[in-house]
């Protein structure tokens, strides 16, 4: 051997042992599953989102410019589309009324309506009262296809 190499030691190969199996105990089935929570757990989930529901109401109504209510004195009275991104509206301020175009450019007053615009009806849904018969309606369908 050479005087700058060490010898190295040599491991000797393992040796295997053979273990002898024990039978494991029986387990039943969905013994290691995750349980479902209780009902305090149900109940602690839903205070949290209706907690959670309260608290996102509470900053929306902090918020500026989030009002869903109309301002005082302030009334859209009417409005109608004009094109895709054109509409004109009439707009209640105080005690007058202005026909006013808002468009991709923004928004211009064009007339100061020297009168004001009857109120509109609300829309009303129709009694059950007044729908014609579902029957017959369906009996006079199969006549027309047939």
């Amino acid at each position: 051997m050479d005087a700058g190499t060490a010898a190295l030691p040599v491991a000797s190969p393992p040796q295997l042992h053979a273990e002898v199996a024990t039978p494991a105990k029986p387990v039943a089935i969905g013994a290691h599953a995750p349980q479902a929570p209780g009902l305090g757990g149900a109940v602690i989930a839903l205070l949290l989102v209706v907690g959670l529901i309260l608290g996102l109401a509470w900053v929306l109504k902090r918020m500026p410019g989030s009002s869903f209510r109309q301002a005082e004195g302030l009334r859209v009275v009417a409005n109608i589309p004009l094109g895709a991104r054109e509409r004109a509206a009439v707009v209640q301020v105080g005690g007058e009324q202005l026909l006013i175009g808002i468009g991709a450019g923004g928004v211009r007053t064009l007339h100061l309506l020297p009168e004001h615009l009857p109120e509109a009806t609300p829309a009303r849904l129709p009694s059950l009262k007044q729908l014609p018969d579902f029957k017959q309606l369906l009996a006079q369908r199969l006549r027309k296809d047939s």
